[in-house]
């Protein structure tokens, strides 16, 4: 597999996986991964929001599998992602809404795997502009 194949082949897989979010979302399915903070009180149509916002990832990464100079801006939308949501799970506003001693290394796991994802993009997107 050519590195470029690779980066579409990535880039699409994120267009299922933000698809499948939004369905998640849309439908009130709290399921990790899906769903970062699966396990805190929510409102409904926070969750419709979310489900059209995660909508434009998904475009925005159809766009960078077809269009190669899309790709920098994928990047830096998923890098600010994993960077907000590690402010919200630091900080006191989701503390508030935790049960005492309710751990936090559940959302730290998919913010994990978020960046994982990102670190695997940027290693075929450099590879891809060799």
């Amino acid at each position: 597999m050519t590195a470029k194949t690779l980066l579409r082949t990535l880039l699409l897989a994120g267009v299922g996986y933000f698809c499948a979010m939004a369905a998640a979302h849309f439908f009130g399915l709290k399921w990790p991964v899906l769903f970062v903070y699966y396990d805190t009180p929510f409102h409904a149509y926070q969750d419709k929001i979310i489900s059209f916002a995660v909508l434009a990832y998904a475009g925005l990464f159809w766009q960078a599998a077809r269009e190669p100079s899309a790709v920098p801006v994928a990047l830096g939308v998923l890098a600010l992602t994993v960077a907000g949501l590690s402010h919200v799970t630091l900080s006191g506003a989701l503390v508030q809404e935790l049960q005492p001693g309710q751990p936090t290394w559940p959302y730290w796991a998919q913010i994990a795997m978020i960046a994982g994802y990102l670190a695997a993009l940027l290693a075929a997107w450099r590879a891809a502009s060799r």
